[in-house]
C-alpha cells in the first residue's frame, strides 16, 4: 500500500524542508512531522507551566509545603534487633 503523501505548493517550504532535511541527516517527511508537532505545542498545545502553577494555586486556595507534610509523618525505624 503506498504511504500517504504531502503536497506543498510553496517553494520556500519545500526548499526549507530540503535544505533541514540534508543538514539533520534525516527524512523530509521527518522534518515536516516534528516541524508540525513543535508547531503544535507551541501554539495550540500545551499552556506554559507557569501558566498552569498560577491557575492551579489561584484555585485551590492553599499552597502545600510537601517537605513539610513529609517530615511531620517521618518515623525513625530502631533497626533490625541482632
Amino acid at each position: 500500500m503506498a504511504e500517504p503523501q504531502l503536497s506543498v505548493r510553496s517553494a520556500k517550504a519545500r526548499d526549507l524542508a530540503h535544505r533541514l532535511a540534508r543538514r539533520e541527516n534525516r527524512s523530509i517527511a521527518d522534518v515536516v512531522e516534528r516541524a508540525l508537532e513543535s508547531y503544535e505545542i507551541r501554539e495550540a498545545g500545551r499552556e506554559p507551566a507557569s501558566t498552569f502553577y498560577a491557575r492551579l494555586t489561584a484555585s485551590s486556595g492553599a499552597d502545600i509545603d510537601l517537605e513539610k507534610v513529609i517530615h511531620e509523618d517521618r518515623q525513625v525505624h530502631s533497626g533490625p534487633e541482632l
